[in-house]
């Protein structure tokens, strides 16, 4: 009889069990649950195209590259560099902390070019980073600790959205200066020099070396000049994002020329490097951080800093990436491909700017789209408004940020077409 009591009131313990459970779980507040919502990421504009069952929709959000049928591309010389480093079954140990030492050597004098002085006299320390947002991580946690002036930065505006996020993280304050004339749909270029020459004495100012994002309109080198000579009568220190070299123009030195002019005039300059467009190394995350600097005793000094900042930050870079890269830029061979590579990307990226004027003057536009072929790189400002972007997306199933910057990328000579027809009808 006790042994039957027993195991009914264990079956009855046993059936009470999860609610109790529950009921403990429910009383346990999460200390997560204060968390506040984030506005959604770019990426929602790939979500509400994938939800379209237009099968002419457009897709002009992503930065990345496609090629004319609208697919991801991935480079022959890629794809060699790739069976070249498999074939060499390389072990799969640690890099140094800053990184595959090929790689970072062939990166500065990809940026600095071979007659670099600050690169022969060996003042310039270098780090392999995670792409180029890792180097802009790495460089304003550098300026943030050894900058000896204000602790601000000067960004474009407008400006990549996550330059603002990075340096604020990094613990930069950021100001904003004058760049994008929303009228001519080109460069502010007097008020950018005003507010450089306004800026407090010595501060730091983020450049973008060519390619601008995501207005594709670049300063000239005759206003490259002019703005190397302000920051110089300022004292200022200029930080450049170098994400597009070579894939602006198709010519990797003609896209260096704001930065080695810059260290030609004497600037000590800092530099951010990404080979995620220029080589299609976007899964790769491969990049690079590098700053001038005033001796090779003083790299010495800033290399052991920089190492200092990494370390608890990821500790050692990712080795298959810049192994690629490293192949392409030190085999001449394989560069030489690669090259015409990347000038056949920019080439079509400059054809369908040509194709989107050409098609919007033939469905009927009085409007002047001279800016689209006027403006470089993989960005271009259309100059359409937020209302008229959401009925491209809303009638036309062609999307794309609400600030009228679309992917050029994103074009191809089959949508062309429908894109015109859309934009005209969007914007009168």
């Amino acid at each position: 009889m006790i042994a039957s009591q027993s195991r009914s009131m264990l079956r009855a313990a046993a059936r009470q069990a999860p609610g109790v459970h529950t009921q403990q779980c429910i009383r346990a507040a999460s200390v997560f649950s204060k968390v506040p919502q984030g506005p959604p990421a770019i990426l929602g504009i790939t979500e509400a195209f994938k939800a379209d069952s237009n099968p002419k929709k457009i897709n002009l959000g992503v930065g990345a590259y496609r090629d004319d049928a609208g697919k991801p591309y991935v480079l022959p010389s890629v794809k060699t560099a790739e069976q070249q480093v498999l074939d060499a079954s390389l072990n799969k140990e640690y890099a140094g902390i800053t990184g595959v030492p090929d790689f970072t050597k062939a990166a500065a004098l990809l940026a600095y070019g071979p007659d670099s002085t600050p690169l022969k006299e060996e003042r310039i320390a270098i780090t392999q980073s995670i792409s180029g947002t890792g180097a802009l991580r790495i460089g304003g946690a550098f300026l943030e600790r050894f900058f000896p002036n204000d602790k601000t930065i000067y960004i474009p505006t407008p400006s990549w959205a996550n330059h603002k996020a990075v340096f604020s993280d990094s613990g930069l304050k950021v100001e904003q200066y004058r760049y994008y004339n929303k009228e001519t749909i080109g460069l502010d270029f007097d008020g950018m020099v005003e507010d450089i020459k306004k800026m407090p004495k010595g501060s730091m100012v983020l450049l973008h070396a060519c390619a601008h994002n995501p207005t594709g309109v670049d300063p000239t080198e005759e206003q490259w000049r002019a703005i190397s000579d302000a920051m110089k009568e300022g004292e200022h220190f200029p930080f450049f994002d170098m994400a597009y070299q070579g894939f602006a123009s198709g010519d990797t030195d003609k896209d260096a020329f704001a930065l080695r002019h810059f260290i030609k005039e004497g600037h000590l300059v800092c530099l951010a490097q990404s080979f995620a467009k220029n080589m299609g190394l976007y899964g790769e995350r491969v990049g690079a951080f590098s700053v001038v600097c005033a001796s090779p005793e003083e790299k010495k000094r800033v290399d052991s800093q920089i190492k200092i900042i990494v370390r608890p930050l990821y500790s050692n870079p990712p080795v298959h990436g810049a192994r690629i890269a490293s192949a392409i830029l030190n085999d001449s061979s394989l560069n030489g491909q690669w090259l015409g590579e990347v000038k056949g990307m920019a080439d079509r990226i400059i054809k369908m700017r040509a194709l989107l004027k050409e098609n919007l003057k033939k469905s009927g536009s009085k409007r002047d789209w001279s800016h689209i072929t006027n403006q470089i790189g993989m960005f271009a400002y259309t100059g359409l408004d937020a209302k008229q972007m959401e009925t491209l997306a809303k009638e036309h199933s062609v999307y794309a940020t609400k600030d009228g910057r679309i992917s050029v990328a994103g074009i191809t000579t089959g949508n062309v077409g429908r894109l015109a027809e859309a934009m005209h009808k969007v914007a009168g």
